[in-house]
């Protein structure tokens, strides 16, 4: 295989339907992620942009897989690091998985680029968001605050 990959698992006490809708809704979406905004018609096709809480945009890309409460992928790329944007598009495929209580979430982020310094980026942040995300869904609060 070539490319770069990044795989992060998960088990967040809360139903499949729950956890979709923490990662479709705008408005749960910046509890977790850090303020960010998540802006796109949550459909296959449409556009997504994640945007600072300045308004200035981090990524952008397009929804590639929407198949609630399953499956959510993006075409995603970087646009304020000129050296992670040039390594071009990456693929993010979220799973969503019942486990006994729970919900098995699976994130994997890919791009087609070796040693990629995009991966390294999303390696850090992915787990500092997931951690948020789970912590707000079990106990209504979030784990780590804004830098």
């Amino acid at each position: 295989m070539t490319g770069s990959k990044f795989v992060y698992v998960t088990f967040i006490r809360t139903t499949p339907e729950k956890l979709w809708s923490a990662l479709t809704t705008p408005e749960f979406i910046r509890q977790y992620w850090f303020d960010m905004v998540h802006d796109t018609e949550w459909k296959v096709g449409a556009p997504w942009r994640m945007l600072f809480p300045d308004g200035r945009v981090a990524d952008t890309g397009e929804i590639a897989e929407f198949d609630p409460p399953r499956r959510l992928a993006f075409k995603w790329r970087n646009e304020f690091r000129p050296e992670l944007k040039a390594e071009g598009w990456s693929r993010c495929v979220m799973e969503l998985e019942p486990a006994d209580n729970a919900v098995k979430l699976t994130v994997t982020h890919a791009i087609d680029a070796e040693n990629s310094k995009f991966i390294d980026a999303v390696s850090g942040g992915w787990p500092k968001i997931l951690s948020n995300l789970k912590s707000l869904l079990e106990t209504g609060a979030v784990a780590i605050s804004q830098k």
